[in-house]
């Protein structure tokens, strides 16, 4: 099984990603867009986990994630990867409104690794990817295009565990399933 970690933002906030991306698609053809689907922010990319260490990691997971607060994100601004000159990566931004991203993702990368499900040794950089240039391409100009753009701040709760099923979504993409959501600490003072 493919598996990561990940915060998918609620209807609202993607709706707003998609006006916003809906009239610079047209004039991107040297982008592969992403599909609404795959819009989240990944945690942790745990790559292929065996089947029988599932129930054991989405238990160290669900651990993890209950003993961090909810946190408040926005979807701001652009980037690319692995740098503006030669992007491969077209990339949206998450600021962090209330609590530490990073902090929830460590804790996350520390849970899988305690069971086995060592995640890949990327840093972690909180991105929505909005697409993929077909070569290396400067891409200055998407991000300026992008970068003034804000979405709406929305209360993240939960974390999902998600499975890729490769080739399997439109245009031989991924799908994605979510095997389990993992809730945040309950507050009593939000």
């Amino acid at each position: 099984m493919r598996l990561f970690v990940a915060v998918v933002p609620p209807d609202e906030v993607l709706d707003d990603l998609e006006e916003h991306l809906e009239p610079r698609r047209e004039a991107g053809p040297e982008i592969r867009w992403t599909d609404r689907p795959q819009w989240h922010v990944t945690l942790a990319f745990l790559g292929s986990v065996p089947e029988a260490r599932l129930d054991d990691l989405t238990e160290a997971l669900g651990r993890s994630a209950a003993r961090r607060d909810p946190l408040v994100l926005r979807l701001a601004g652009a980037g690319a990867f692995p740098n503006p000159y030669a992007a491969r990566v077209l990339w949206a931004g998450v600021e962090q409104v209330r609590g530490d991203l990073g902090a929830v993702a460590h804790g996350i990368r520390s849970a899988a690794s305690s069971v086995g499900a060592t995640p890949d040794g990327t840093r972690f950089s909180a991105h929505v990817t909005l697409g993929r240039f077909h070569r290396p391409t400067e891409a200055t100009r998407w991000i300026r295009a992008l970068d003034a753009w804000e979405g709406p701040a929305w209360r993240v709760e939960e974390l999902a565990l998600v499975e890729s099923h490769l080739g399997e979504g439109r245009g031989r993409r991924p799908r994605y399933e979510v095997l389990a959501e993992l809730p945040l600490r309950a507050t009593r003072d939000d």
